[in-house]
């Protein structure tokens, strides 16, 4: 038989660029109360023993960029209800900050990430799997405004970067997920997909099994 849980894991996966966070922020508000939010982004690895030089030298677009141990553990503890500290990482030193923050879980908890949905064992956890399907010049438009922005870079380097690692280990790493996902979201989605995905989260929310 299978074990139940206390709350509940939604994935919402897709490239840099295809809309994961805007998406996220609006199931959370149209679910209404109860919804938590984590990032995969949060996890990335710490590179503070490393020299500035050599960080920019790590490609943060492959998977093995991400603390996947920490991630399986922080996931495990929000399906359990448990507390749990997370890392605050800052991506233009690509270092972790020295505070983490507190998280409390709701019954029903979105995860926005490139890669939740590649190993078997951080796929489990996931009650229900999104995945936006972006096309490659909307992603390459939407990173450059956020880094512009964001993280003070240059829309050349951001562009170069995209088409030197971003677009390859989106192609190898990331597309590849559509298969495992309960739903394929074209970006950006009608008003009616929004509104059937907010009722697949509320049903969701208050049932007492999965997808």
């Amino acid at each position: 038989m299978k074990a139940q849980t206390t709350n509940r894991l939604v994935a919402v996966v897709g490239g840099s660029g295809a809309g994961k966070t805007w998406l996220a922020d609006q199931l959370q508000k149209s679910a209404g109360n109860g919804v938590g939010r984590l990032s995969l982004d949060n996890f990335y690895r710490d590179r503070s023993r490393l020299s500035p030089a050599r960080r920019e030298g790590i490609n943060y677009d492959h998977p093995r960029a991400i603390d996947w141990p920490l991630v399986e553990k922080a996931l495990k503890a929000c399906r359990a209800g448990r507390c749990f500290r997370v890392p605050r990482y800052d991506f233009v030193t690509h270092t972790r900050q020295p505070r983490r923050e507190m998280f409390r879980p709701k019954p029903l908890n979105i995860v926005e990430g490139l890669w939740l949905l590649l190993r078997p064992s951080v796929r489990a956890l996931f009650a229900l799997r999104i995945f936006i399907d972006c096309p490659v010049r909307v992603r390459l438009a939407r990173r450059q405004a956020r880094d512009s922005a964001e993280r003070g870079r240059s829309r050349e380097s951001v562009r170069n970067q995209f088409w030197e690692t971003v677009s390859p280990m989106h192609d190898r790493y990331v597309a590849p997920q559509a298969r495992w996902a309960h739903v394929v979201l074209e970006s950006p989605p009608t008003p009616d997909r929004l509104h059937q995905l907010t009722d697949l989260l509320r049903t969701l929310r208050n049932s007492e099994g999965d997808i």
